[in-house]
C-alpha cells in the first residue's frame, strides 16, 4: 500500500532565511545584521513578518525616521527587508514599498604633508610607524594592513 503524499514540513522562517543567505554566500556579519533587522521588524509588528502589509512597511520606515535613525542605517534595513521579502517569503510586492533614503556622501579628509609627518612622528614603535605609513600611503584599511604578508610586496616594482 502506498503512503499518501504529504507536503514537507515548512522550515522555521529564521532557518529558511539563514539558508537563503548561506546559499548566496553572505558573510556571517551580513547574516547577523539581516536577521537582527527582520527580528526588529517582527517586534515592531508584534506578529510574524510574513503577515506584514504595505502599510506596516510604511509605518516601520516612518518610525525609524522619527526615531532619528541615520540614512545609511535605514538603507541597511531596506536591504535586509528587501532580501527577506523577495527571497525568503516571496513577497516582492512589499519589497517594492521599501524606500531608500538619499544622503550626501562626504569626501574623506586629505591630510597635508605636514600633518602626515606629524602623524608618523607621533608613533613610538617602528612597527606601528610602518603600519600607519603603509595604510595612509596605499589607502588601505586596518584589516588590510594587518593581513599583509612579505610576499604581498613587490620591491622591484615598488608595489603592494
Amino acid at each position: 500500500m502506498n503512503k499518501p503524499f504529504s507536503a514537507p514540513v515548512r522550515l522555521d522562517l529564521r532557518q529558511r532565511m539563514i539558508e537563503d543567505m548561506t546559499v548566496r554566500g553572505f558573510s556571517a556579519k551580513t547574516q547577523h545584521d539581516y536577521l537582527r533587522v527582520v527580528t526588529r521588524f517582527a517586534a515592531f509588528l508584534e506578529r510574524s513578518p510574513i503577515s506584514a502589509t504595505a502599510e506596516d512597511v510604511r509605518r516601520f520606515q516612518v518610525e525609524q525616521r522619527e526615531a532619528g535613525m541615520p540614512a545609511p542605517a535605514m538603507n541597511s534595513h531596506v536591504a535586509a527587508l528587501r532580501f527577506f521579502f523577495t527571497t525568503t517569503v516571496d513577497r516582492p510586492d512589499l519589497s517594492r514599498r521599501l524606500i531608500r533614503t538619499p544622503y550626501p556622501r562626504k569626501l574623506p579628509t586629505v591630510l597635508s604633508p605636514d600633518e602626515v609627518a606629524r602623524l608618523l612622528a607621533a608613533t613610538t614603535c617602528i612597527k606601528h610607524r610602518a603600519a600607519v605609513a603603509v595604510a595612509y600611503g596605499a589607502g588601505l584599511r586596518v584589516a588590510e594592513v594587518a593581513a599583509l604578508k612579505v610576499g604581498d610586496i613587490d620591491s622591484e616594482r615598488m608595489l603592494i
